[in-house]
């Protein structure tokens, strides 16, 4: 008796299995028969008004000593970074902290954080 009781739920489960399969593959093809809908450009984006280019553009300011260069950008009055090459030596950049009291030296402009690599031996 439990034999013909498996046979029959395999058979129902199995049947049952199949409708689905045969009713996910009719509806697998419902998504391609809609069309697409009509896309439109966005408008163009303002510029900002009162805002002249010649005042976002760093001015730089170069100043020869006598073991360095030392370069200095501006943006309305207020210095945003300022690069320092020695003579003998590779340049580094200062950039002012948040209040423009102090600074912070850097090898780049580059944010990323990089490891120390020291050169220990050249040749």
């Amino acid at each position: 008796m439990d034999c013909m009781n498996f046979h029959l739920r395999f058979l129902v489960v199995t049947g049952a299995c199949a409708l689905l399969l045969a009713a996910g593959g009719a509806r697998a093809a419902d998504p391609y028969s809609v069309p697409a809908p009509v896309l439109e450009p966005l408008p163009e984006i303002p510029a900002p008004t009162g805002v002249d280019d010649a005042e976002l553009a760093p001015q730089i300011t170069i100043k020869q000593r006598d073991r360095e260069t030392v370069e200095e950008a501006r943006v309305n009055g207020i210095v945003i970074w300022i690069k320092v090459t020695p003579r003998l030596g590779r340049p580094y950049y200062l950039i002012p902290t948040g209040g423009g009291n102090m600074y912070i030296r850097r090898d780049s402009l580059d944010t990323a954080l990089k490891p120390p690599m020291w050169v220990l031996f050249s040749w």
